[in-house]
């Protein structure tokens, strides 16, 4: 009797365990069933004509690794670039297509962003905010609202951010798209749009329109008195001596009376021309051409009444002389014929790396190489401040083929091997150490505190990075087929033949626009501002020693596959 009773005992328990069981599991299901109704009305921010987007998954949030940490590579790029299909989408209005797709794309590329609980801006503008804001407009393949330069920034784009950038660049005004692009210029070229088209909410504050997809919200940056608008990138190219007939043929001419420096910069800024060239009291604005090659270059002192800043002009002459020496500075304009980029129109079967030690100066040479051959270039990482910058290779799937190189500082013989060929870029450790070390401590554009020079860690880094920078030339000697090495330091003494020499290994044909192109705009927006160095010298002689005997052993190296050694300033003395 004892013992059907306890197998009836154990029985219930079991049937009471199921019980609980199923009321769990049917708890869970409801609860799952009203999240997915609630995400649902709260994903219907787009307009009734869109098609309804997918659910797409968001990749996890810990895409890299900051501070101290390495490098790493994109787990989601292969799903990036199978999505993406390599094909742009065109910007139509309203539903199409090609803008669902690049609405999907978007929202896909956003969703890895944290979610803001307010996704739409009410069409009230607000006062506080500033510059003075000029409407929605059109901005699509055939309408561009602004046509000057344009920046990323995903995470923490606002009106002021966009305004300040454009306003730096020497634009007007400036335009916000999708809640995190940022378009300058300085006239409005396309009509203007309904106020309920440009309903997103910029990414990094609430309360501002960032406009749609296809649609700018436009600014008009605040007034700034002339001569004290304060430009990015304004670079003396030098004296030259020029014709009257070439100079009469310059887009733009002016007599100043009171003509500085400044003042021809100001007004050919305003007409969006990448050069001013002036001799007082004329200012002429023009693009850049080989009229203005560097080795055609006068003596300085040729113009130093040519128009020095802040001095006048004494002579009433309103007709430009026949012949003459002429300072020529290029303005803050990006030429918009280096300004357009793709990815390569049939994909390469063929992977170029651009393989350097960390702070080397790989993202510069990514610039100049997009600039001269008008290609994206690639990375086997993916670092979202740089794709904020304008790299839009940054999220591509790196084995795609479809850009003109790929950026890498991995070193092992598996991932050499991988590429077909390689430009190694090579810098003094010196000075990559240093400007690695500011990278991991405050980010591309910040610098390391005297505080962190200090600290234990920059020892600790020293004695880990500088093997590194010796074993990442060697391995690449060693296991690279095909190989163009390029120094840092020759690169800035000699531009031009360095950049004929990298596009003739990528087999690219460049122009000579392009060329001049890329040396007027070669610091781009994203490069540190120059040496703020710490107050000490942080290499300790053991320091020294340790990376005076990395140099020898490269350089050795270099020389036993027939490339030339290091450049004399990195060997020690």
């Amino acid at each position: 009797m004892v013992v059907p009773l306890s197998k009836l005992h154990c029985l219930l328990k079991r049937a009471q365990m199921l019980l609980l069981c199923l009321g769990i599991a049917y708890l869970m299901a409801g609860s799952i069933l009203l999240l997915q109704r609630s995400t649902i009305r709260a994903a219907q921010p787009n307009p009734p004509s869109l098609p309804p987007l997918l659910s797409l998954v968001a990749p996890p949030a810990a895409l890299g690794t900051a501070g101290m940490g390495m490098r790493a590579r994109s787990r989601w790029a292969v799903v990036q670039a199978v999505s993406s299909g390599g094909v742009k989408a065109s910007r139509t209005w309203p539903s199409s297509r090609g803008l669902g797709v690049q609405h999907l794309h978007r929202r896909w590329f956003h969703s890895l962003l944290p979610e803001s609980p307010e996704q739409k801006v009410p069409l009230h503008r607000s006062s506080r905010h500033k510059g003075t804001y000029m409407g929605c407009f059109l901005h699509n393949a055939s309408d561009r609202a602004l046509g000057g330069t344009m920046l990323y920034d995903l995470r923490k784009m606002t009106s002021s951010l966009c305004q300040d950038t454009c306003s730096e660049s020497g634009y007007q005004f400036a335009g916000l798209e999708y809640g995190a692009e940022c378009h300058c210029g300085n006239r409005i070229s396309s009509p203007q749009a309904p106020e309920e088209d440009c309903s997103l909410v910029c990414r990094g504050e609430r309360g501002s329109p960032c406009g749609g997809v296809g649609r700018l919200s436009i600014y008009k940056v605040e007034e700034q008195l002339p001569g004290h608008r304060k430009f990015r990138n304004v670079h003396h190219r030098g004296c030259f001596k020029l014709t009257n007939g070439t100079v009469g043929a310059f887009p733009i001419h002016s007599v100043q009376p009171n003509l500085t420096t400044q003042s021809c910069i100001e007004t050919c800024t305003d007409k969006e021309l990448p050069l001013a060239v002036l001799k007082r009291p004329h200012c002429f604005c023009t693009w850049t051409s080989s009229l203005f090659n560097i080795n055609q270059q006068a003596d300085k002192q040729q113009c130093a009444d040519s128009g020095a800043p802040n001095r006048t002009a004494t002579s009433g002459s309103t007709a430009p002389p026949e012949s003459g020496h002429y300072q020529v500075y290029h303005t803050p304009v990006l030429d918009s014929r280096c300004k357009e980029r793709m990815f390569l129109p049939q994909r390469s079967s063929s992977l170029v790396a651009l393989s350097s030690f960390p702070g080397a100066g790989n993202t510069w040479v990514r610039h100049l190489i997009e600039l001269v051959t008008g290609y994206y270039t690639g990375s086997f990482y993916f670092d979202g401040s740089l794709y904020n910058r304008g790299f839009k290779g940054e999220k591509d799937y790196w084995k795609s083929g479809r850009s003109i190189c790929v950026k890498t500082h991995e070193s092992g013989q598996k991932e050499i091997e991988m590429f077909d060929s390689a430009i190694l870029l090579i810098r003094n450790p010196y000075r990559s150490l240093i400007a690695e070390f500011n990278r991991k401590c405050a980010g591309h554009l910040g610098h390391a505190t005297e505080a962190q020079w200090d600290s234990k860690e920059w020892p600790e880094f020293v004695s880990s990075y500088a093997p590194w920078w010796a074993s990442h030339a060697l391995s690449w000697l060693k296991f690279g087929q095909r190989l163009l090495v390029v120094h840092y330091e020759e690169l800035q003494r000699a531009l031009f033949p360095q950049l004929r020499l990298v596009a003739a290994f990528l087999n690219v044909s460049i122009t000579e626009e392009r060329l001049l192109c890329a040396q007027s705009n070669q610091d781009g927006h994203f490069k540190r501002p120059r040496a703020q160095r710490p107050s000490f010298d942080p290499f300790t002689p053991d320091m020294r020693r340790m990376i005076d005997s990395f140099i020898l052993t490269v350089d050795q190296a270099l020389q036993s596959r027939n490339f030339s050694g290091l450049p004399q300033e990195y060997l020690p003395r």
